[in-house]
């Protein structure tokens, strides 16, 4: 037998490959490998996997990608036991593992971290019981859980991804990077071989993000495979050995990442060329239509005054917590404002009402697009005429015709990909309800659009859409203000760029003056300037 390194977790052993000086395997040892072989999923005879071959190697990153509606959430869900395949197997080492239902994943050493951790953390519980969650709940209550040995296992596995947590701290006061980390932590104390890391870094910071990777490089060493679904093709390729794409519910593409390049995937999930990632319409830009001065909300905005004109896209840059989001919230009226004006067209908009700030001609595509943006629990079409809803009623009673031909038109000229317009958006991919977030606004006529973070979550023909939406609006006439953390997507589709720091505007730049080290300069508080 092969001297093998034993590791207590949970109150168990297991066992972890050993690894020579190079970082290879001693002799003797081996990885875990799981192989999907021929999966095919239908949803109403609609195909939505077409025999789809996938396969994980233990300490290894396998990045998984594709445009929405390429099949990646389907193959996934069935991986992890939401789904049920039609057709196809999957084994681990060589033995078929039955996988019906998530416990069936879960006893596989199959795993999932998706970005929305709140709907997986207990907040009422300590960072170490959320850690050892099945030893607890397995114990049934029992008065004989020995409660420092659960905080001190607790301890160990958060050491070991260099995780500095408090076991004893609520977790519902956790950030949501440190929330990630527990999460991450519990798949340890669960003796995970497989890790499904769902969009993982988009609700992070930069310095969050690369935190984040140094545990994914942690997982790596400890043998531990991984799937990495991401939007961001940089992180991509900064973390992952090898790459898929799948279009069409098949697979196009697999390549080791150090043998292909972002121009080949972009181009493999969208079956064509993508020259210009960030399409810019000309527009003749008019008169200032949107005027804020010295808005403050809280300590998260401060003072802060600009302008957008007609036809002009406003693109406001920065890094997390630099107070975007509240600002774009506090010029909708979302949150009251503590000092400052904005007005539209020259009209005053009041503060802390958002009906005003609509009937103004100023609206908000905001950032959280499922808890803010649309109802989740409604129809498509119901969702694109909520805001107008009125112009369509007559004595009380909605005309369902009107409704519908509106909805049909705004599917079309947005591109949302759905069954139906009775579909309920919920079931959307995460760029149709962005879609569907940005549309509803559209027959409204306003002249103001604020975008907070549109394209967060959203896989690169879905971004395109959006960019073109809003190019069509600026084109329009339309003033857009544009909040963002992506630099690329600003320098991209803006015509001036502001940047924020610690709730001010710290500098501003032209389209043709700003690059990506200047913006992040001064987003990071490199500069002092004042805009």
């Amino acid at each position: 037998m092969s001297k093998r390194n034993n590791i207590v977790q949970a109150g168990r052993l297991r066992q972890r490959p050993v690894f020579d000086a190079n970082g290879l395997l001693q002799e003797g040892e081996t990885m875990k490998q799981l192989t999907m072989s021929g999966i095919v999923k239908s949803f109403s005879g609609v195909p939505a996997l077409k025999g789809v071959d996938f396969d994980i190697r233990g300490g290894e990153v396998h990045a998984l990608l594709g445009a929405n509606g390429a099949g990646k959430s389907t193959l996934i869900k069935i991986l992890s036991g939401a789904y049920s395949s039609d057709a196809g197997a999957i084994a681990i080492d060589g033995k078929p593992a039955a996988i019906r239902t998530p416990s069936d994943a879960k006893a596989q050493g199959i795993h999932c971290v998706y970005q929305e951790v709140d709907t997986v953390i207990v907040p009422q519980m300590t960072v170490a019981e959320n850690i050892l969650l099945d030893r607890i709940a397995s114990a049934g209550g029992s008065p004989w859980v020995r409660w420092g040995r659960i905080e001190e296992e607790a301890a160990s596995i958060l050491n070991r991804l260099n995780a500095d947590i408090p076991v004893r701290k609520l977790a519902g006061s956790l950030s949501l990077a440190e929330k990630q980390l527990v999460v991450i932590a519990r798949l340890l104390a669960e003796d995970a071989k497989f890790v499904i890391l769902d969009e993982p870094t988009a609700p992070l910071s930069l310095e969050e993000a690369e935190r984040l990777f140094r545990v994914v490089d942690q997982l790596k060493r400890d043998g531990i495979g991984m799937v990495f679904i991401s939007h961001r093709l940089p992180e991509v390729f900064r973390i992952s050995d090898r790459i898929t794409v799948m279009r069409d519910g098949e697979k196009v593409m697999t390549s080791p990442a150090a043998e292909t390049s972002a121009d080949e995937v972009v181009a493999s999930m969208l079956g064509r060329s993508f020259e210009e990632e960030f399409p810019k319409a000309e527009t003749t830009i008019g008169q200032p239509v949107l005027r804020v001065n010295g808005v403050s909300q809280g300590h998260r905005v401060r003072n802060v005054s600009l302008e957008a004109r007609s036809g002009e896209i406003v693109a406001i840059v920065g890094l997390v917590g630099a107070g975007k989001t509240e600002l774009s919230r506090a010029l909708f009226g979302a949150d009251p404002r503590n000092g400052g004006t904005v007005s539209v067209g020259g009209k005053t908009v009041p503060p802390g009402d958002p009906a005003a700030a609509i009937g103004a001609g100023l609206v908000l595509v905001p950032e959280e697009r499922r808890k803010q943006g649309i109802l989740v629990g409604e129809t498509v079409m119901r969702n694109l005429s909520l805001p107008f809803l009125q112009s369509l009623t007559r004595l009380g009673f909605i005309s369902g015709s009107r409704e519908a031909e509106t909805a049909d038109s705004l599917i079309a000229r947005l591109g949302v990909k759905t069954s139906s317009r009775h579909e309920r958006a919920a079931h959307l991919s995460g760029g149709n309800q962005q879609k569907v977030s940005i549309g509803k606004w559209l027959p409204t006529n306003a002249d103001v659009y604020l975008f907070d973070e549109p394209t967060k979550g959203v896989d690169v023909g879905a971004k395109s859409d959006i960019f073109r939406i809003i190019g069509e609006l600026a084109k329009s006439g339309k003033a857009i203000v544009y909040l963002t953390c992506e630099f690329s997507e600003a320098i991209g589709i803006a015509d001036r760029i502001l940047v924020m720091c610690d709730g001010q505007i710290v500098k501003a730049f032209d389209r043709s003056e700003a690059t990506q080290e200047e913006l992040l300069l001064h987003a990071s508080g490199g500069r002092g300037e004042k805009a």
